[in-house]
């Protein structure tokens, strides 16, 4: 030990000589502290709200001994990114709490020595009111949403709408179908669906679907003819059936389920010439090979579908479900008691729900953008192509019917929106009837087992409003849509750029969602402008002369002045719709 303070005393004198002695004018030794790795990590908010394209979740911060370090920091998980200190989602990535609640990430910090530290935080994802999926106040660990006979309805009429399209044709041809009658017995089988027949009715028009038949989806024995308007027993503002529909020929000269009938009737006759073998001809000379095209103008497919969209999900919601003005029906029903004694959900919340399901919206809808909600995904730029218009929501690897794929006027919202999003006023019908449906329904879950207060119905009939006016907008967006598209096509008549399948499909789009827009009671379109505007469109298109086709543009444009005037469409997008 001796030996070793002797050879330290040396060292120690030696390095002050080397040094010049030590004399008083010598400046100390500078002692050199190593630079210590950082020893923790901290976030100053640890949540980021669902939905939110790119959202910040937070600032980071570090704590190390050295004063003035600077650091940098870096995170495992490719759904977030980090500038500076700054932690959030990266470019294009949002959440959604429905499939993920928390996220554990590891996150490293680096101090300017290349000294690190890595902690393990956990980042929440917030529920946002975004998603149409509210629990039983009755029943514990139960849903209380359930539409399942508004979606059978939607089925049944993409069934029809298939059949026509895709089968009708294949059936006569192979001898399936022979005569008129067994083609009006045929499309019977979809508007007016026996029991028997709805007991055993097998889901073809998309496949991958969780249900294979109707009845996987509603048990219960359901048709389209006994919801046309006209038919309920309750909740219909005007008499259908006697006198007040309008829309085709003379007021009150029809009603909703004649019209389906004259349709049917149509198709039928179509049918019987293609057995014959005999090609007809369009009034502009066009061979006709499609059993749904009239000689006139009109399309069939397309009138008896959106047609029967706006008769029966359109009137069923906005005049039956969603109205007030019928005791024991709407939103005048029970919220303090289950349903039926037994159910999950109160009357009123299952009326909502029904008023809901009619619109073919998804419980997630809010989670797409418009190309995917419109089915208009072509690329990455586009939008996600596994949520093209539907989307494997629950991973179980097929489409249910009641929640992950959109039908009806559901699609047509987003694709409004589509059409003003380079504009000044761009819309978002989509949005708005989504969340005005969710926030209403959120009011009467919140109090299931309740009675509403005044202002609780108050607020509850004020998202109502919101939702039918956008639904209505969205529609008469739509109308305004194909009038552009009617009035393109006949620029080009007498031409061989004039394409006559479609004129006669945009005509028909056009006539059969406009039909629809008197079933709503709380309309801004008053009866006498729906009367105008018919008497604009009337029952075909003109094609008949130049002069005649000239004189129905002119028309067209009439009844579009007047939807712009009677919705408060901005001008420029009525032009680009």
């Amino acid at each position: 030990m001796n030996l070793k303070k002797n050879i330290l005393a040396l060292a120690i004198v030696t390095t002050l000589s080397a040094c010049g002695g030590s004399s008083g004018t010598d400046e100390p030794p500078v002692v050199v502290t190593p630079n210590t790795a950082p020893t923790d990590i901290a976030l100053s908010n640890s949540s980021v709200a669902e939905n939110t394209t790119a959202g910040v979740v937070g600032t980071l911060s570090a704590t190390d001994a050295d004063s003035g370090d600077t650091f940098t920091y870096t995170i495992d998980d490719e759904r977030f990114a980090i500038a500076g200190d700054e932690l959030a989602l990266a470019t294009d990535v949002m959440l959604d709490f429905e499939q993920v609640q928390s996220i554990d990430v590891n996150v490293t910090v680096t101090d300017s020595s290349s000294n690190a530290f890595s902690k393990a935080l956990t980042i929440d994802v917030t529920d946002l009111l975004d998603t149409y999926a509210f629990n039983s106040k009755f029943i514990d660990g139960d849903s209380a949403v359930s539409y399942s006979g508004q979606v059978a309805r939607h089925v049944l009429i993409a069934e029809l709408n298939n059949y026509i399209g895709n089968q009708l044709k294949a059936d006569l041809d192979d001898g399936t179908l022979t005569t008129r009658d067994a083609v009006i017995a045929q499309l019977d089988k979809f508007f007016r669906t026996t029991e028997e027949q709805y007991d055993n009715f097998p889901i073809t028009f998309m496949a991958d679907t969780k249900q294979n038949f109707i009845t996987d989806i509603s048990s219960s024995h359901k048709n389209l003819v006994g919801k046309l308007a006209g038919n309920d027993s309750g909740g219909q503002e005007k008499d259908w059936n006697n006198g007040d529909f309008a829309g085709w020929g003379l007021k009150g000269s029809i009603t909703p389920t004649e019209l389906i009938d004259v349709f049917f009737g149509q198709l039928a006759d179509n049918a019987e010439v293609h057995l014959t073998g005999a090609v007809r001809q369009s009034i502009t000379g066009d061979d006709i090979s499609e059993i749904y095209l009239n000689e006139d103008g009109t399309d069939l497919k397309q009138l008896i579908q959106k047609f029967l969209l706006m008769g029966i999900t359109y009137s069923q919601a906005t005049a039956d479900y969603l109205g007030e003005d019928t005791e024991g029906k709407g939103l005048t029903t029970d919220n303090i008691s289950q349903d039926g004694g037994t159910k999950a959900y109160s009357k009123l919340e299952h009326q909502f729900d029904e008023g809901f399901g009619y619109l073919g919206a998804t419980r997630d809808y809010l989670a797409y953008n418009d190309n995917e909600i419109a089915a208009k995904v072509s690329s990455d730029e586009d939008g996600r192509s596994d949520w093209n218009g539907k989307h494997d929501s629950d991973g179980d690897g097929l489409y249910d019917l009641t929640s992950e794929v959109i039908m009806g006027n559901a699609a047509n919202a987003a694709k409004r929106d589509r059409g003003t999003a380079s504009g000044a006023a761009p819309t978002d019908y989509s949005t708005d009837i989504m969340e005005a449906f969710i926030t209403g329904r959120n009011i009467i879950n919140e109090n299931a087992g309740m009675a509403l207060s005044d202002d609780q119905m108050a607020a509850l009939l004020a998202q109502r409003d919101i939702a039918v006016a956008g639904w209505e907008k969205a529609i008469a967006a739509t109308v305004v849509h194909y009038i552009n598209d009617v009035n393109a096509d006949l620029a080009s008549f007498g031409t061989e750029d004039f394409n006559y399948a479609d004129l006669a499909k945009h005509y028909s789009e056009l006539k059969g969602f406009a039909l629809g827009l008197q079933f709503n009671p709380y309309s801004a379109i008053t009866d006498v402008q729906f009367e105008q505007i018919h008497a604009l469109f009337a029952n075909k298109p003109a094609l008949d002369t130049a002069e005649n086709v000239t004189a129905y543009q002119a028309d067209l444009m009439t009844a579009r002045d007047i939807i712009e005037a009677a919705l408060s469409f901005d001008a420029e997008n009525t032009q680009n719709w």
